[in-house]
């Protein structure tokens, strides 16, 4: 029997929830800036999003920015708020790639206007997508 071969049979969910937490604690340990746990948290979130593909998940949420965050130093949300604009950019070509609908929930009122429409052009594209 060919172990590493053989294909498993997992009992996947149908949806699953987490919550990102903990970059900046992960970057601290590791004597990094904060943003830069953020950063790595986004590449993270990029493999999860890969993985809930491969084995069959049909719904991922991730809750990512409370509204307690933007009380962080403003550096910090400046951070945040460039990996958001980059990663939005990334997440069309990939989302498009991988056939991901893509819905963003929540209060989006403090966001800047450019976010704001790569947002929308990210749910607009990938609206019809399984």
């Amino acid at each position: 029997m060919d172990f590493y071969n053989e294909k498993l049979e997992l009992n996947v969910p149908e949806h699953i929830a987490i919550i990102l937490d903990g970059n900046g604690r992960w970057a601290k340990k590791r004597l990094l800036p904060r943003n830069a746990g953020h950063l790595q948290g986004s590449r993270v979130l990029e493999r999860i999003c890969d993985d809930a593909i491969e084995i069959g998940l049909k719904y991922l949420t991730v809750y990512v920015f409370s509204t307690e965050n933007w009380k962080r130093s403003e550096s910090e949300v400046q951070g945040l708020m460039k990996i958001l604009r980059n990663y939005l950019k990334t997440c069309i070509k990939r989302a498009r790639e991988k056939n991901m609908k893509v819905v963003i929930l929540g209060k989006q009122d403090m966001l800047d206007e450019d976010i704001i429409r790569s947002i929308n052009e990210l749910e607009e594209s990938s609206k019809n997508n399984t």
